[in-house]
């Protein structure tokens, strides 16, 4: 993420009564700062998924040129149309608008899942319920969020910071234990002799694949000793799964993480990648020193208050 531009994270919903019918829309975008703007609107006859589109259409729109989006969504037609080429056969003029939008700005679509206690989600839920009549009240967003630093401390208060400005661990003893797991990705890309090579063990190190399995699972296990103040966990299960794509000469990477813990996992999976790919490029260095390590993500995690969050 380029850290000069403004990030934002985004929550939307559409609903309809009808379907066709009254509809209505809405999204709450969060700066970094944590200020909560609603914004809603309604049509007098629509469908569900136009009301879907609408409303991240218009948050995108509310936001700056080049900034950096993190949307959610509980629609799968409109998150999966945007990331998984999902055919087009209806409300092609939006496609448009929100393609053109996207152009401008560094989005990443995120599915939910509705009604599982996501605060954004349920906010936004219940606004779009709002816009079309069958709520009565409009929602308010601290009836949805949990009241936390960024709502309510001065900056010599944040989670991170003590009241000095020096760096603390995040004090996690109060939130719940619940089942956590979390999903990175990530791929090696290199010359296709390098890849024979591997797949075939002809590297002069040996096994490469199966020292990158190790590798990750112990990269994980580590990752409280490498990544400062993230909390030691015990994880529950690690594994770390590579697929060789001869056809354009790059290795897929996946690691799972998964604890029953107060916090998460996400940076042991993609501790686990990154030193899955390193380890590929170790025992390869020798005749491939042109190998790429890219598009490491977080791609899913689920447990916590945040519920099941799906990157793509």
């Amino acid at each position: 993420m380029d850290e000069r531009q403004p990030y934002y994270e985004v929550y939307t919903d559409g609903a309809c009564k009808g379907n066709p019918g009254p509809g209505g829309w809405a999204a709450v975008v969060m700066g970094a700062d944590g200020k909560k703007t609603p914004l809603s609107g309604k049509e007098p006859r629509t469908t569900n998924n136009r009301m879907e589109m609408m409303a991240a259409l218009r948050a995108l729109e509310s936001l700056p040129k080049g900034s950096q989006v993190a949307l959610f969504s509980d629609s799968s037609y409109l998150v999966n149309t945007m990331t998984k080429g999902w055919k087009r056969g209806a409300n092609l003029d939006l496609w448009r608008k929100l393609d053109a939008l996207v152009q401008d700005r560094h989005v990443q679509w995120g599915w939910v899942p509705g009604h599982a206690g996501v605060p954004g989600n349920e906010f936004v839920n219940a606004l779009a319920e709002y816009e079309t009549g069958a709520r009565k009240s409009r929602p308010r967003p601290e009836e949805f969020f949990p009241m936390d630093k960024r709502d309510q401390a001065p900056p010599d208060q944040l989670t991170h910071l003590d009241a000095q400005g020096r760096a603390r661990m995040v004090d996690v003893g109060q939130k719940e234990v619940t089942q956590r797991e979390s999903v990175a990705k990530g791929s090696v890309t290199m010359k296709p002799e390098t890849l024979r090579l591997m797949l075939q063990g002809g590297l002069e190190k040996g096994d490469a694949l199966g020292a990158a399995r190790l590798a990750g699972v112990m990269g994980a296990k580590l990752t409280p000793q490498l990544i400062p103040l993230c909390h030691p966990i015990p994880l529950d299960q690690v594994t770390v799964e590579l697929d060789p794509d001869e056809k354009a000469s790059v290795i897929h990477i996946t690691a799972t993480a998964r604890a029953t813990a107060r916090t998460g996992v996400e940076m042991e999976a993609l501790v686990a990648v990154t030193t899955a790919a390193l380890t590929l490029y170790d025992m390869a260095k020798a005749v491939d020193r042109g190998m790429r390590i890219q598009n490491v993500r977080l791609v899913s995690k689920r447990g916590g208050k945040s519920g099941e969050i799906v990157l793509e």
